[in-house]
């Protein structure tokens, strides 16, 4: 295991601080921790009801149609009343299949692992190991849901910590250090890796919230995220490289395409679009262990045809691809062996 200190030396560049809280020995990764699906601050699944708005029905026939025009191993997965879906060989050909829709500025949002996952590959394993290796070429920099505060505000930060720890003690241990190794993993394949830099003032208002500390911190992570962003995509234009991918990676709320009223001020992607011209896409990335019936769940546009489709072994070795709009898309996991 290698230590914070190297880690932040070789990672993220001399004298920047590791993305983490280092409480007492504790690492405790706060960034991410509220952007889980399961729990907005106003009680509606995050953008169930955007989604459902945005999500496209087509019949069978011209589904099976589509399908063999976008890939000729994909086969439809439609079904009445429910997103346009899309059957893939593999996650790899799936992804590739978003990447044609060309982004400048990639959102990938992912259903945060939780306690007693950890032996199951979560979304961020996966993408790093299977998925990074075929954007890297095309991209240039990518931003972790991870925060690195500023060593002169600890005590700020050491109270927001504890308010927090109810959240972050329901998630996988092994979250951080894989945020960590897909930067690592980036850097290794020439793009740099970037973390959100709260400042003491960030810090005072979170303390400060109150019962509203969540709502705080989603907004932050929003805001945090879509100022670098837009720094390295106007970065990439004047430099000449407009073609070249800025990721943002993190939870699947902060990327929303098309949020809904209540999560509206939590999501970077209506302005992300904006900003590039219409050459954002949002790429949710889920294990379907993770999917439970809950209402957070439930809620969501895609819900009824992956339940549908769980219990046949055909389609358990396949990854899944729903279509919500034009530039929005949850992609499935293949089960695991």
């Amino acid at each position: 295991m290698r230590t914070h200190e190297s880690l932040r030396s070789s990672l993220f560049g001399p004298g920047r601080s590791l993305a983490a809280f280092v409480l007492g020995g504790a690492s405790i990764a706060l960034g991410s921790a509220a952007c889980s699906r399961t729990a907005p601050p106003s009680g509606e699944p995050a953008h169930a009801a955007a989604k459902a708005d945005a999500a496209a029905t087509v019949s069978a026939a011209s589904a099976a149609d589509a399908a063999a025009a976008i890939h000729p191993g994909a086969t439809s997965c439609t079904k009445e009343g429910g997103p346009t879906c899309y059957r893939f060989a593999t996650t790899e050909d799936a992804f590739r299949w978003v990447l044609g829709h060309d982004p400048v500025v990639l959102g990938i949002g992912e259903a945060h692992a939780q306690k007693g996952t950890e032996g199951i590959a979560s979304s961020t394993k996966r993408f790093t190991e299977t998925l990074l290796p075929i954007v890297a070429p095309r991209s240039s920099d990518v931003v972790v849901e991870l925060w690195a505060p500023d060593p002169k505000c600890m005590k700020k930060v050491e109270q927001v910590a504890s308010a927090q720890k109810p959240v972050t003690e329901a998630q996988a241990s092994t979250n951080q250090n894989e945020y960590v190794t897909l930067g690592t993993k980036a850097k290794e394949a020439g793009m740099t890796p970037w973390l959100l830099r709260p400042t003491c003032d960030d810090f005072a208002m979170l303390a400060d919230a109150g019962d509203d500390a969540v709502g705080a911190m989603l907004g932050l992570v929003k805001r945090l995220t879509q100022a670098k962003v837009t720094q390295l995509y106007e970065r990439n234009e004047k430099a000449g490289q407009p073609q070249k991918i800025v990721i943002a990676y993190g939870g699947a709320l902060h990327n929303d395409l098309a949020p809904s009223e209540a999560m509206r001020e939590y999501s970077f992607g209506p302005e992300l679009d904006q900003l590039t011209g219409g050459r954002y896409v949002e790429l949710d990335l889920i294990v379907p262990e993770y999917v439970k019936k809950s209402p957070t769940w439930e809620k969501l546009p895609w819900f009824a045809s992956f339940e549908a489709d769980k219990a046949s072994d055909a389609v358990r070795d396949k990854a899944t691809l729903y279509v919500l709009g034009e530039r929005s898309f949850v992609l499935l996991f293949p089960w695991s062996k």
